[in-house]
């Protein structure tokens, strides 16, 4: 079993592209330095925890965005006004000192969440989607900055600029999983001497937060995926290359780009409600416009329309924007790193669009199921064209003559057009000499 292991894995690894090999690298080398941080005691298990929950939220974002602008075309500049929904719609009916409710299992909120995103996805979508291109953008960037003032005036019903404080975990309640992390020992554990890692109540609790997200991520993703590579994803990628072209086929295009634009921003409302989990608090300053770009960018980064891609965006953009606080601990960089992570990020996006338009991860792979490309279900490579083919037939059926200039079995060849036998050439012989009989006749 091990051997058949190890052989499927090479096997992965020679199909891997340039660029996925050159991704696995760098991936493997910062997995290398986080781990040397963590067993140096440099950086905190539960914070390293909550950062790898921090990104999670953002992959899941982009692949929301990946799904409106990847799919069908769709410019939204409204990803914080959805995140904010799902983030208050958790909060507003699961905190303790909740305006409005309050008091309610996570569960509910959760589906409170998700389904007024979808609600505002539907109201707002039927008088946008028929805009084009720049309309749609406008349209949805004022979208998100009137439900972010919103949320921050109407004290009555978002408790305004304060937030709403006593968010449960999603855990909370729950039979088992609702005590975990006080029922869990304390550990400390001692990888590098003079380095102790404690593991305490909160480290198990980011551990339920961070199994939360794993569940949140590959629902959304296997989704995504079934959806690309369906009949749907096919004509709502036709939809983003030429709408015009899709009306003529007789497609509803305003009813598929209403579909992706709802998909897409129920994903995001499900970042949020995990967001109000995981931080435990939430405020009209989590809608900024910068968390629209943070996503824009993980979705450039990983190239549009990538699930794969979205991913790996995600935990860069939260990469960069988090690890530029630890460049103040180095001794030797004289400048302050944290104001920096804006122009990295920016720097990134340049050189991305000047070397991979198309993204990091482009998904052209994404798109092929993968028993189309299985070599069980598919014809053999061709090893040589048609002519050599032909040519080796050609001498094939010259060797099959004896050295008196006879032919083996009647037979001349096994090449194309060579398939009649000894007396069909003779009577094709017989035929030229009565030809040339008459023709002999006509000139006496």
């Amino acid at each position: 079993m091990s051997d058949v292991s190890r052989l499927d894995f090479r096997g992965y690894a020679d199909e891997m592209t340039v660029t996925e090999a050159v991704v696995t690298a760098v991936v493997g080398f910062v997995v290398l330095l986080l781990f040397l941080a963590l067993v140096t005691a440099r950086l905190g298990p539960s914070y390293f925890l909550f950062l790898f929950g921090l990104a999670g939220m953002y992959a899941l974002l982009s692949l929301g965005l990946n799904a409106q602008w990847g799919f069908g075309g769709l410019i939204n500049f409204s990803v914080a006004a959805f995140f904010g929904i799902g983030a208050y719609g958790a909060a507003l009916m699961t905190a303790s000192n909740s305006p409005i409710a309050g008091g309610f299992n996570p569960i509910f909120g959760l589906v409170v969440g998700l389904a007024v995103a979808a609600v505002v996805a539907v109201a707002i979508g039927i008088p946008t989607l028929r805009l084009r291109a720049d309309y749609l953008a406008i349209a949805t960037l004022g979208l998100a900055e009137v439900i972010r003032l919103f949320l921050r005036n109407e004290r009555q019903w978002t408790n305004g600029s304060a937030g709403i404080r006593g968010i449960p975990s999603f855990f909370e309640g729950w039979p088992i999983l609702g005590t975990f992390p006080e029922t869990m020992p304390g550990l400390e554990v001692v990888i590098v001497p003079g380095s102790p890692i404690t593991l305490g109540t909160g480290f198990w609790r980011q551990l339920l937060n961070v199994s939360l997200l794993l569940a949140f991520l590959a629902v959304a993703f296997f989704v995504l995926r079934r959806a690309q590579r369906s009949p749907w994803g096919r004509v709502l990628r036709t939809i983003r290359s030429d709408e015009d072209l899709a009306k003529a086929l007789g497609k509803n295009t305003f009813s598929y780009k209403m579909q992706t634009f709802v998909l897409g921003s129920v994903v995001m409302a499900l970042a949020g409600v995990f967001y109000a989990h995981l931080n435990l608090f939430v405020n009209p300053g989590d809608l900024d416009p910068i968390t629209t770009f943070y996503v824009w960018v993980a979705v450039i980064l990983g190239g549009s329309g990538s699930n794969r891609g979205a991913l790996l965006g995600g935990f860069v953009v939260v990469t960069i924007r988090e690890g530029s606080r630890f460049i103040n601990d180095v001794a030797w960089v004289p400048i302050d790193g944290a104001p920096l992570r804006l122009l990295l990020i920016g720097l990134l996006i340049v050189l991305v669009m000047r070397f991979r338009p198309q993204g990091v991860l482009p998904p052209q792979r994404e798109l092929i199921w993968p028993s189309a490309v299985d070599g069980a279900g598919t014809p053999n490579r061709p090893t040589s064209g048609v002519r050599e083919r032909k040519t080796d037939a050609d001498l094939d059926g010259v060797d099959d003559l004896d050295e008196d200039g006879t032919v083996e079995d009647g037979t001349v060849g096994d090449g194309p057009g060579n398939d009649g036998t000894a007396d069909d050439m003779d009577g094709a012989a017989d035929d030229t000499d009565g030809a040339g009989s008459n023709g002999g006749d006509r000139n006496e």
